[in-house]
């Protein structure tokens, strides 16, 4: 946005504006050659200048010889993009390299939907034979949980036991001593459950 300048007999002066509050600012007297700050252009060196200015064809080169012909697009055999007529042979290899692991990746998978849907197949026919297995693994693995919380219970009531004795702890707190008075009761479900797995 340029800035509005007025002129009248007294100089060269910003005219008075509007702020978005409403507001006015009042006019500015400015010396002849002033240029507001908004208006100044951006310095640029000699080299950015240059390459502003540069050309994106080398020079003698028109846009019509610079589009490519169709015998320089053949696709080279093996290679998927057209554009590997310039690449190097290193970056040929790389390309053909890729395009084989990516088809792998797609073997691999179609292979692991394919063994992924007979592995559901045969895991519904397990569930649909065993029907009442399944339930006796499922409490047999509860059993298996509950006798190792019994263990770990078994085992820090010990621990605390050896502490009282040793004299580590002096007093015991009414948790500790009610810890230590459900040991026989722990040791009695923990043969209980032992019997029953």
């Amino acid at each position: 946005m340029a800035t509005p300048y007025v002129t009248d007999e007294s100089g060269k002066y910003i005219a008075a504006t509007q702020r978005p509050d409403g507001t006015w600012r009042k006019p500015r007297r400015v010396k002849e050659g002033y240029v507001p700050q908004e208006e100044v252009p951006v310095y640029e060196n000699k080299y950015v200048k240059f390459f502003k200015n540069k050309p994106g064809l080398p020079p003698g080169l028109s846009a019509s010889d610079a589009e490519p012909s169709n015998q320089q697009q053949q696709k080279i055999p093996g290679c998927a993009d057209s554009d590997a007529a310039g690449l190097s042979k290193s970056a040929k290899r790389n390309l053909k390299r890729k395009e084989k692991r990516k088809q792998q990746q797609q073997q691999e998978l179609e292979e692991s939907t394919a063994d992924a849907a007979t592995l559901v197949d045969a895991v519904e026919k397990v569930s649909i034979s065993a029907g009442g297995e399944a339930a006796e693994d499922s409490s047999s693995v509860e059993k298996a949980k509950k006798i190792k919380n019994m263990r770990k219970k078994l085992r820090q009531v010990e621990e605390l036991q050896q502490k009282v004795d040793s004299g580590e702890i002096k007093q015991p707190t009414q948790d500790q001593l009610e810890k230590l008075a459900r040991a026989k009761t722990l040791r009695d479900e923990l043969e209980q459950l032992e019997r029953l797995s």
